[in-house]
């Protein structure tokens, strides 16, 4: 089941990319209030629920080839953005799509080539 989460996990960074691309600049996507910001902070939720989903199925072993800031990073910010979605700091979120991201993408596709993933 882990590989279906983490599948969707690869397929949200990736929909951020595009968004990013189509907008030029990743600041200007989060200026975009119609569309470039609402999907990437959706997005970004939709990342931290399926880390969260992986807490709750106990898929521990998964979880630990992640840094651990990491994903109570993502949490944190799921949780900020749920309550206090006009008050999001977006240099965080842009931090958060230059920096974090591209480490969490790195490790899935490690993990989409390891014997485990494939046995799944």
């Amino acid at each position: 089941m882990f590989n279906i989460r983490l599948n969707t996990i690869l397929e949200k960074i990736n929909f951020i990319e595009e968004i990013v691309l189509d907008f030029e600049k990743i600041t200007t996507a989060l200026n975009d209030n119609k569309s470039g910001k609402p999907s990437i902070l959706m997005h970004l939720i939709a990342i931290a629920e399926q880390f969260n989903k992986l807490k709750e199925e106990n898929e521990f072993e998964i979880l630990s080839k992640f840094d651990k800031s990491d994903l109570k990073g993502a949490y944190d910010m799921r949780n900020f953005i749920a309550h206090d979605y006009e008050g999001v700091n977006l240099s965080i979120i842009e931090m958060v799509i230059r920096d974090k991201l591209p480490k969490i993408k790195k490790v899935i596709k490690k993990l989409k080539e390891s014997e485990k993933w494939k046995i799944c």
